[in-house]
């Protein structure tokens, strides 16, 4: 059984959707929570009513265009059957690569500031739109990949959903909030591979079979 990608990418979004929706994450990059459906008709060159085709509503773009940037961290491809230790170290690297080149960049990082201020003031929309196609919808990405390591007796721990954490936690580190709080820093491509290889190392340590064995 091969796992398969998680269809949320190019299999799901036309070229011209793609288009359209990278227009959208532009313009709440500079607009933030003003964005409107006629402003991203607008920067795409489309109509609205293509735009409500497409998406439905504002809260359907907006979760269609969450989809899109949470994409860029792609689901590892393995096969359950032939899984070994060094294939297993490759998926999980590349994950925390993608992982943790998205999360640094002005995309993610404005998104999360306008899902937290519509947390914190209760609002309904933004908030749950991100947190539910962005965090949650890529964990549910790198699970089935934990899981095929622990059938593959790779990998030893008794919940994926705390694995995951642990994961997260040694890739991120305090990037994250630091850009939240508005220190700019953007990591060079060498500076997060480095990072996502040391994250990788740092979690077979700790859930590799060959450091529980006795």
């Amino acid at each position: 059984m091969v796992a398969s990608a998680i269809a949320n990418s190019e299999e799901v979004f036309t070229p011209r959707q793609q288009q359209v929706l990278t227009a959208a994450l532009d313009l709440l990059v500079e607009q933030g929570d003003r964005l409107t459906m006629t402003s991203v008709a607008r920067r795409a060159s489309c109509s609205k009513e293509t735009l409500y085709k497409w998406f439905g509503d504002r809260d359907g773009l907006l979760t269609a265009t969450v989809q899109w940037q949470a994409a860029k961290v792609k689901a590892p491809q393995v096969d359950r059957w032939r899984l070994d230790a060094a294939s297993l170290r490759h998926s999980i690297e590349q994950f925390a690569r993608d992982l943790l080149g998205t999360i640094v960049g002005d995309v993610s990082v404005t998104l999360n500031r306008l899902a937290i201020g519509h947390a914190g003031a209760e609002k309904h929309g933004l908030g749950a739109i991100v947190l539910e196609n962005g965090p949650l919808a890529i964990r549910k990405r790198l699970k089935p990949v934990l899981e095929a390591g622990r059938e593959a007796r790779l990998l030893r721990f008794d919940s994926s959903e705390e694995a995951y954490r642990s994961f997260f936690g040694l890739v991120v580190r305090d990037a994250q909030i630091r850009l939240l709080l508005g220190e700019t820093f953007t990591p060079a491509e060498a500076e997060i591979a480095r990072d996502a290889a040391r994250a990788t190392e740092q979690f077979l340590a700790i859930y590799g079979v060959s450091h529980h064995a006795t």
